[in-house]
């Protein structure tokens, strides 16, 4: 047999025994990696509220046990307790704040909501309900990165999701949030006996402090299916009474069945 035309009816045959397999049928999908879920909590707090420094504290606790980077508290200054400030006090109360705090009608502080599921609970079961969260996974993942302009203090906010697990429908909410404020807190001398009596407390250090709403108060509607990736971006204009050093986003997903994922990014001035 004449070696070409044996060699051409290999390759002939090859291509009639591939021609016939479809486009989809040649890739093999494969499942994005597993999400880590994390937790966000949204603390009602005031500045006027003696026992919210407890509340704090138990943030302090959670966070130690899982990490800062899986339990993300806001403290949200708010309610009868809050206080909006005068001629010699810095006030932490905002309107937003007044907002999510008639939205979500707590009725006493302090009080949290966890990943938006399950109501206003009390700090002291907060522990209970941050291990149940923890236990579900997450259907994406959420990545923040800054760029900030100290010169014009203008604040640009690049958000990455991706699908991880079926397809999520809800909002995309961006939040600023700033530590290491030294301002008044009403609070017990000692947080653990109500007996000492009440003191103010002009030096105490607020930490994740609600600050604003970049996209609006209920955020911007979002949607992604598993696999997709997508970028948003935006513009934020920074108070000049507000410390860029100390200043982070915090960028989560919710819909009717809560906080579907979280994340938070420093923002560190150029």
């Amino acid at each position: 047999m004449n070696f070409k035309i044996f060699i051409i009816g290999v390759l002939a045959l090859l291509a009639v025994s591939c021609s016939h397999i479809s486009e989809d049928e040649r890739l093999i999908y494969v499942k994005p990696a597993q999400a880590a879920r994390c937790i966000l909590i949204e603390d009602f707090t005031g500045q006027r509220c003696v026992n919210c420094p407890a509340a704090t504290a138990e943030i302090s606790k959670l966070q130690q046990q899982y990490g800062a980077d899986t339990i993300i508290a806001v403290g949200i200054h708010s309610g009868p307790l809050g206080f909006a400030g005068n001629a010699t006090n810095i006030g932490l109360m905002t309107e937003t704040g007044n907002e999510y705090y008639s939205y979500w009608q707590v009725e006493y502080q302090p009080a949290g909501v966890i990943n938006r599921n399950g109501g206003v609970l009390p700090y002291t079961d907060w522990q209970a309900k941050v291990h149940s969260e923890l236990q579900k996974p997450a259907p994406l993942t959420l990545a923040v990165s800054n760029s900030y302009d100290a010169t014009g203090r203008s604040l640009g906010i690049r958000v990455h999701a991706l699908g991880t697990d079926g397809n999520t429908d809800g909002y995309l909410q961006l939040w600023l949030v700033e530590d290491g404020i030294n301002a008044m807190q009403l609070r017990y001398n000692n947080i653990t006996d109500a007996a000492s009596g009440q003191i103010s407390d002009r030096e105490y250090l607020h930490q994740h402090v609600f600050r604003t709403a970049v996209n609006g108060t209920w955020g911007d509607t979002f949607s992604i299916q598993e696999g997709e990736e997508k970028d948003m971006t935006f513009i934020c204009q920074l108070p000049e009474a507000w410390n860029a050093d100390k200043l982070a986003v915090i960028a989560f997903v919710y819909n009717n069945q809560g906080v579907q994922q979280v994340t938070r990014k420093a923002l560190h001035a150029q």
